[in-house]
């Protein structure tokens, strides 16, 4: 059967927790690893998994992210079921507002599913770092003759409250949900974890349209799938979890397991990407057959300059993008972006580096992040004194100091007159 599927990403968080980095930026557009963005996991498992008709929702603080999806992910448009297109909000509702929740998102471009008329809708996140072939959820959701299928995964109950709970039959039928819950049950056969929603579904179009219908007129309603709508149908539709841990990734050997992390905290984005830098990293980013993909920057290549003692350019266990030269310096253990300059002396230990930062002469730098465009003069010291670095910069409880960036030069047109 040839199955017509469309899929939503909801690209709208403020991210808040991801405060700095989220200043100037909606929290999809956040770099990581380098060279990619955070709605670069969710598009690439789309693409790769043969989904190519995407609707992303935006909303706040949204340019960053609209430049990025121009730069990396316009189609070419020979055929027309095949495009990512992003779709701030329609204020078709009848307050006329932004979104207001998940479901309200989707009600507002309901036009958009009626006219498509696929046989099942994806509604997924991009606020999170995973890979997910899914195509194995859609045939789940097909097998199980489901009208509504949620991605799931267990996580320690300690973080129950930030996320919501399926209970869910050895089969996988939901029985009930609650969301954001610290005392929600646990798995029966792992008291110390609960069956996390991912914020990831699968549904009818029937189905889907008449929740979103109803739930719209409903006046107490929050309008979010995980507070009001899949609640609603526990018991009144067939509704199932989908394990996200039986999902396997073509070129991956059978004993990797599926990779999935919520990055929603300054310190949970760090820890992230300093993985990448080990030598056998959880996420997999040189997988031929599930390639990440990203913008297509015409950088020219990383080079590593002089070759004297106490002026030689080295990076040890770290990864450095294109564009960057490391004249002399020092990288350790750190993640480096695209167009970085490490000069004469310095040293960066334990780091992550945005595009385009600049690092002057026999500056030190350690357990930093450093956002765009920014840069250091010579002889600075960061992550060295905290108490001295609160002053000036931004500090978690774990002592990660994020250097705020700088808006990059706009170059606009000019006309003879």
């Amino acid at each position: 059967m040839q199955l017509r599927v469309l899929a939503f990403v909801l690209a709208g968080g403020k991210g808040t927790r991801l405060y700095p980095l989220t200043k100037e930026r909606a929290k999809p557009a956040v770099p990581f690893g380098g060279r990619y963005r955070i709605i670069d996991f969710v598009l690439t498992n789309l693409v790769n998994s043969g989904i190519y008709s995407t609707y992303v929702l935006i909303q706040f603080k949204s340019q960053s992210l609209l430049q990025h999806l121009r730069d990396g992910w316009e189609f070419s448009g020979l055929l027309k079921n095949h495009f990512v297109i992003p779709v701030p909000a329609q204020m078709r509702s009848q307050s006329e507002n932004w979104y207001s929740g998940t479901a309200d998102a989707i009600y507002q471009n309901i036009n958009l599913i009626e006219q498509a008329d696929p046989h099942v809708v994806i509604i997924f996140g991009a606020d999170h770092i995973y890979r997910m072939n899914i195509r194995e959820m859609i045939e789940f959701h097909e097998q199980k003759r489901a009208q509504a299928t949620v991605a799931a995964i267990p996580v320690p109950k300690e973080e129950a409250k930030e996320f919501g709970v399926i209970e869910a039959a050895p089969d996988g039928r939901i029985i009930g949900f609650h969301e954001k819950n610290p005392n929600a049950p646990t798995i029966p056969s792992d008291p110390d974890s609960v069956y996390a929603s991912m914020g990831n579904y699968v549904f009818s179009t029937s189905l889907l349209l008449k929740e979103l219908y109803a739930d719209a007129e409903n006046e107490n309603s929050t309008h979010d799938f995980g507070r009001d709508i899949l609640p609603g149908l526990v018991g009144k539709a067939e509704l199932f979890a989908y394990d996200f841990r039986t999902n396997r990734i073509p070129g991956d050997p059978a004993s990797v397991r599926p990779y999935w992390r919520d990055v929603g905290t300054i310190d949970a984005f760090y820890e992230a990407n300093m993985d990448l830098k080990s030598v056998s990293p959880d996420l997999n980013l040189y997988n031929r057959e599930w390639p990440l993909r990203t913008a297509g920057y015409e950088d020219p290549p990383a080079k590593f300059t002089f070759d004297d003692e106490g002026r030689r350019g080295q990076a040890v266990d770290s990864v450095v993008c294109s564009g960057s030269i490391l004249s002399g310096g020092m990288v350790k253990n750190s993640v480096i972006g695209r167009g970085v300059k490490i000069h004469t002396g310095s040293q960066v230990d334990d780091c992550i580096l945005f595009d385009n930062v600049d690092i002057g002469r026999h500056a030190k730098i350690k357990r930093a992040i450093l956002d765009k465009n920014v840069r250091v003069p010579p002889g600075t010291m960061i992550g060295y004194d905290l108490d001295k670095d609160r002053q000036l910069y931004h500090v978690t409880e774990t002592g990660i100091v994020v250097v705020e960036g700088h808006r990059s030069h706009v170059d606009v047109s000019t006309i003879q007159i």
